[in-house]
């Protein structure tokens, strides 16, 4: 079943093209603030629309987040049962299917598609499946997927588009018909070998899950380390850990131009500071950055402005320059996770009704879900010295955290920043097995503004990746040390 089996007539109405129907909020797009924004509002009485051109749930769980940490966890599933030896457990040769790797991916999006269904058949919010346009302030004209037009006015209209993969323009590129992070998660072949583009978030986690799969993988990076936002010592021991595990990492590469298909042969002549070097292999995935969904929408008919990087402008509140017009999500530059996105929801619900919320100060975490995680919030120690802010550090080995001595998951650190004018904590980064949910712990503390030491003292479970925290928070320097 396909997602286009679910847009069936009772959630998509032809109508003719002269009449014009009155909402009270519509929403363009259907990413996470914006389904859910929808949902309150219905709940709550008010009139509302969901204008969505493909992906009934948004890109989140159809193409994004969840079916990449599903088949992330397929490939993790793959390199456990090769290192069972080293835990006692014998099995003989391990190969990956595929086909059952996507089916049983492609059965959790069929099962959130339901769930999506149900949620706006009960909350009386209408999804209209088909591509919106602005046609002037608070209007939109509609063509439904199904044929037909509809033309929505609202009192509040909120931008939700997304963004997508960026292509970077290189001589053979798109005749290639290179693989983008939505393409990679629907191969049924093991790539022979698999060459990224890109060295950030969606490269490493898919670089690694292929590698364990069983491709041969190599990362061509242009800058001169890999995760060029994080801090060095990560971007360095994430490179470590990647080369450890066979994947090759070519640094200070940048590919000139492409040959061939992805998925039969392709080539990639790139430049190196030792001269040029061409690759060869079967498959070419695209990772290097997004870029907002926000062309040819009519932006401009409502008179809603941009930015220098195509974004749409907001004030913190999420208004834009169009009045009763908000924008949340990616197109809003808010920060590129699904958890960003439902605080925005949260932030313009509130203001519709009146209040004066804003995205201004908000702690936002974020998980790159390799093997190990990399998990992280607040401040880096590269940002705390750009802006000259005075901090203490600490740094533990995760070899030090009495947990990996019964699981050997020995790779990694933790790492956190105190203020030096008082004992809160400010940044914290752990790349270690579990690191999501003990960040979650460190990130409730900075909320509740407590001093490091209430940490440090607490009761923590033994013998948890948590527990950690304790060694790592006895190593704080005194307060006037940096």
């Amino acid at each position: 079943m396909t997602i286009a089996d679910h847009t069936n007539t009772e959630l998509v109405t032809v109508r003719p093209m002269s009449d014009h129907e009155s909402f009270d909020a519509v929403i363009l797009g259907s990413g996470q603030g914006g389904k859910r924004l929808a949902w309150h509002l219905a709940r709550a009485g008010r009139r509302v629309a969901v204008v969505e051109r493909r992906w009934v749930g948004g890109s989140c769980p159809a193409v994004a987040c969840m079916p990449s940490k599903n088949v992330l966890w397929s490939a993790r599933v793959a390199h456990l049962a090769r290192q069972a030896n080293r835990f006692g457990s014998v099995t003989g040769n391990v190969a990956t299917d595929m086909t059952r790797v996507r089916e049983r991916k492609q059965e959790m999006v069929e099962r959130e598609i339901s769930l999506h269904l149900r949620a706006y058949h009960d909350s009386g919010a209408e999804l209209i499946m088909g591509s919106g346009r602005f046609v002037g302030p608070k209007s939109l004209h509609v063509e439904l997927n199904d044929g037909g037009a509809r033309i929505l006015k609202a009192d509040h209209i909120v931008i939700n588009v997304g963004s997508h993969a960026a292509i970077p323009e290189i001589p053979g590129i798109h005749e290639a018909r290179v693989l983008t992070h939505i393409e990679a998660l629907e191969l049924d072949y093991v790539p022979a070998h698999l060459i990224i583009l890109g060295g950030g978030y969606v490269a490493i986690e898919l670089a690694q899950a292929y590698r364990r799969f069983g491709s041969r993988v190599t990362i061509v990076e242009p800058g001169p380390r890999l995760m060029s936002k994080e801090d060095t010592d990560v971007g360095n021991e994430l490179d470590r850990i990647l080369r450890t595990e066979g994947i090759e990492i070519l640094l200070r590469t940048a590919a000139t131009s492409v040959r061939g298909i992805s998925g039969d042969a392709v080539e990639v002549k790139t430049r190196t500071e030792s001269g040029t070097r061409r690759l060869e292999g079967s498959d070419l995935l695209v990772a290097v950055g997004r870029v907002p969904n926000t062309a040819n929408i009519g932006l401009e008919e409502a008179g809603i402005k941009l930015d220098s990087l195509h974004y749409v402008e907001v004030t913190d509140r999420l208004e834009t320059s169009a009045s009763g017009v908000w924008a949340i999500g990616e197109c809003a530059g808010s920060p590129q996770f699904t958890h960003a996105s439902i605080d925005d929801f949260r932030i313009v619900s509130a203001n519709m009704l009146g209040g004066n919320r804003t995205r201004r100060n908000r702690l936002i975490p974020y998980v790159l879900f390799t093997d190990p995680p990399l998990a992280h919030v607040g401040l880096t120690e590269h940002e705390a010295q750009r802006q000259g802010r005075p901090v203490r550090l600490a740094k533990l080995p995760m070899s030090k955290v009495l947990r990996t001595a019964a699981t050997d998951e020995t790779d990694g650190f933790m790492k956190v920043l105190i203020s030096s004018s008082d004992d809160r904590i400010v940044g914290f980064t752990m790349l270690g097995s579990e690191a999501g949910e003990v960040m979650t712990a460190v990130q409730t503390a900075m909320l509740a503004q407590l001093p490091y030491q209430a940490l440090r003292d607490a009761v923590i479970a033994h013998l948890t990746f948590a527990e950690g925290l304790g060694a790592l928070l006895a190593t704080v320097p005194d307060q006037g040390s940096s």
